[in-house]
């Protein structure tokens, strides 16, 4: 990573359990501001656990977490939204009994600079058609629009991504691509855990891959062409 950019997450030995199981096994990883890094393996890899980790959602977890300057490793989820964190699951988290407009004004307000509803009109044009659709009549791809734009929405400025591609169609992940691209040249930090890697590649600056909950290798963008072979190995592409 390259020293000019203020680091946003520093990840030091970070062990994670749930119950008995031993999920993550010592991870290691750094993201500076501006960075938009994928988390790749296979299912089970403990790529959604790492995220989960980071937000104080796991049963347990040891080791050093530092975000924007805080250790948070002793710090309950809501406060670690407070630093500016924001969490898109695989579930959505979307409310369906709401259209699309009330989902965009609920959300709590983490920091003052989260984007405006016409910010994110203008980012998700589709949203602004369906700004009086209750949620459960949106697409998939809608309700993943929704999903990120809430979090917008709040200000937060480090981004945690789980599989936010997964059962969308083509033309919706290409939206999905760009808008990430425009909040990266905006300045926020990105995590992303992806089964596409298709979608990854071009708009990712470094991938860390996973294996039974261990980082196994860092990737930069410029060296994808050199490692295609070793990450098939890994991804079993």
């Amino acid at each position: 990573m390259s020293t000019t950019r203020p680091e946003k997450i520093r990840i030091n030995d970070l062990h994670a359990f749930y119950g008995e199981s031993h999920i993550l096994h010592g991870i290691d990883m750094s993201i500076g501001q501006g960075e938009l890094v994928t988390l790749l393996g296979r299912n089970g890899a403990g790529r959604s656990t790492t995220l989960k980790a980071i937000m104080s959602m796991v049963g347990r977890r040891t080791g050093s977490i530092v975000i924007n300057g805080t250790e948070t490793i002793d710090m309950p989820a809501h406060k670690i939204a407070h630093l500016g964190m924001g969490f898109c699951p695989e579930e959505r988290g979307i409310f369906s009994s709401l259209n699309v407009e009330e989902n965009l004004m609920l959300p709590p307000a983490v920091r003052s600079d989260g984007v405006s509803v016409e910010e994110i009109y203008e980012m998700f044009p589709n949203l602004y058609e369906r700004r009086y659709s209750q949620g459960t009549r949106l697409s998939g791809g809608e309700q993943q629009m929704l999903a990120l734009a809430r979090i917008l929405r709040t200000g937060a400025n480090i981004l945690l991504l789980d599989e936010i591609t997964e059962g969308l169609a083509p033309v919706i992940v290409q939206k999905l691509a760009e808008v990430l691209m425009q909040l990266k040249g905006r300045g926020l930090t990105i995590l992303l855990v992806e089964q596409n890697f298709r979608f990854a590649a071009p708009i990712a600056d470094r991938h860390y891959v996973m294996e039974h909950g261990h980082i196994v290798e860092e990737v930069h963008a410029h060296e994808l062409e050199a490692k295609t072979e070793l990450l098939n190995t890994y991804l079993g592409v």
